[in-house]
């Protein structure tokens, strides 16, 4: 027998919480989201709960293996590299630098971009024109290539890279949220908007805003992926992190002499760079499927 419901809001779920219902049931996109949460939680607590400091030094254990091999040690689970200091604790402090500041370079980009977006997709004429001539003159140009060639303005260094990042991903930032504001202006409910004798700033936040912040959120998920790769590439390239910074591309720019010699200082931070792109992307294509779901139900 069928249950009986006084009130609509048991079968008309929030926005959000249909969201979340069509994304867990994606199991993939979940362990994605698990991972990520893990990353976030070390990138904020490792200074905390890291066994030893970040450049602290062990004379009599220097290139020393993983504890699973026969001439590791407990007190180093992952091993030591040539100068005697933990991996373990410097991975995990390279979590703060290469995730945590991608995720804090991926918000700046979205508050800054959303921001633009917006101002571009509200723009008309002369203004609007060349903003778009810019905007796929800048798009052209890989986002990699851009952030080397502004850090070879500004400089190298982890803030010079963060700001490179920033300024790299803006163009993508600010073309996508444009379409997005341009295509709901387009729609009916807008002009009928309009007609009640709405302002632009109520046709903002009461028309445009609810219905594209879920796409938003998708768009901060693949800008989070590529801020991730370019610092650790520029870390590796020795234009972003410098030595002794534990982040996982310098890491590995650090070690890439060791590869035959000691493998697990190169192999590691190279694992938990693929595990941090991939946890992104999963969640990221995972809110893409449920949004799809939720729009077509």
């Amino acid at each position: 027998m069928a249950k009986f419901k006084l009130y609509d809001e048991e079968q008309n779920k929030s926005p959000i919480k249909q969201l979340w219902l069509s994304f867990k049931d994606n199991h993939i996109a979940l362990v994605g989201l698990w991972l990520f949460l893990i990353l976030a939680v070390l990138a904020l607590l490792a200074p905390i709960i890291s066994p030893y400091g970040i450049n602290e030094q062990h004379g009599h254990a220097l290139l020393l293996p993983p504890s699973w091999d026969d001439e590791g040690s407990v007190h180093f689970i992952l091993g030591t590299d040539d100068l005697g200091r933990d991996m373990l604790s410097r991975l995990m402090n390279g979590a703060t630098y290469t995730f945590g500041l991608s995720i804090l370079a991926a918000l700046i980009t979205t508050i800054i971009g959303v921001f633009l977006g917006v101002l571009a997709g509200l723009t008309r004429g002369v203004r609007s024109s060349f903003l778009n001539h810019l905007l796929d003159v800048t798009l052209s140009i890989p986002s990699l290539l851009l952030a080397i060639i502004i850090v070879a303005i500004l400089g190298p260094g982890l803030l010079n890279t963060v700001w490179a990042i920033i300024l790299s991903l803006l163009p993508q930032y600010i073309h996508s949220v444009r379409n997005l504001v341009v295509q709901e202006l387009n729609k009916d409910y807008i002009t009928a908007q309009k007609l009640d004798g709405a302002n632009k700033w109520q046709i903002l936040t009461c028309g445009i805003f609810p219905n594209i912040y879920e796409q938003i959120v998708v768009i901060f998920t693949m800008s989070l992926s590529t801020a991730i790769l370019d610092i650790a590439a520029l870390g590796f390239l020795k234009l972003g992190a410098q030595p002794p910074t534990a982040e996982w591309g310098a890491i590995l720019a650090q070690n890439l002499g060791l590869i035959y010699l000691a493998p697990w200082t190169v192999a590691l931070p190279g694992i938990l760079l693929f595990l941090a792109v991939l946890s992104t992307n999963l969640v990221g294509d995972g809110l893409r499927l449920a949004l799809q779901k939720r729009r077509t139900v």
